[in-house]
């Protein structure tokens, strides 16, 4: 079923629909003819931005609060990344916010990335949990210590596991690395 929250083009199609049921009434029985009748496609069409305009889905959210990460790590900003994460944060190698927070003020202290492509992003929501599978390209910049000893690309696969807050905001609580280059890995390889 479509989601009508979530994209427009349903009802997009629901009013191209009514324009030719409309014109279909308006050629048959021509003295039936309104002005009117011709804005009720307009209408629809405007209903259904609007509608995707205001009301933010789940799924929104979440793509909203990973690009707000994907931006804020490319960016190194610390500050950016502390705010999309959850208080009850851990993972298989940060047993805190401030631990994970403390790594990437370490690994950031310097200039690394050169530039972030997002390649997919797999969405999968279970009411206030979702999960967000995140294939990456990253490029380091040519003079930083990861560029000059190992490798100026990488190729990432990364799990996102994020919480619904109460005020319905949607915060990380789990961050996994699985994969560099299509090779299995994990936080413990990143130094």
């Amino acid at each position: 079923m479509f989601d009508f929250f979530e994209q427009p083009y349903t009802l997009i199609g629901a009013a191209v629909i009514a324009l030719f049921i409309i014109f279909t009434i308006r050629s048959v029985i021509p003295e039936k003819r309104r002005w009117w009748q011709l804005m009720v496609p307009a209408f629809i069409v405007v209903f259904a931005f609007g509608l995707d305009g205001i009301v933010k889905t789940d799924l929104e959210k979440i793509n909203a609060v990973v690009n707000q990460g994907i931006k804020a790590v490319k960016e190194e900003d610390v500050r950016a990344v502390e705010s999309i994460l959850s208080e009850r944060y851990s993972d298989s190698y940060h047993r805190s916010k401030q631990h994970l927070l403390d790594h990437f003020k370490r690994v950031l202290s310097e200039p690394l990335i050169a530039n972030h492509k997002q390649i997919n992003r797999l969405v999968d929501i279970k009411g206030s949990q979702a999960t967000v599978i995140l294939f990456t390209t990253v490029t380091f910049e040519k003079n930083s210590r990861i560029a000059q000893n190992f490798t100026s690309f990488l190729m990432t696969k990364t799990r996102l596991s994020l919480e619904k807050q109460p005020d319905g905001k949607w915060l990380f609580k789990r961050i996994e690395v699985l994969e560099l280059n299509r090779q299995p890995a994990n936080w413990g390889q990143i130094q």
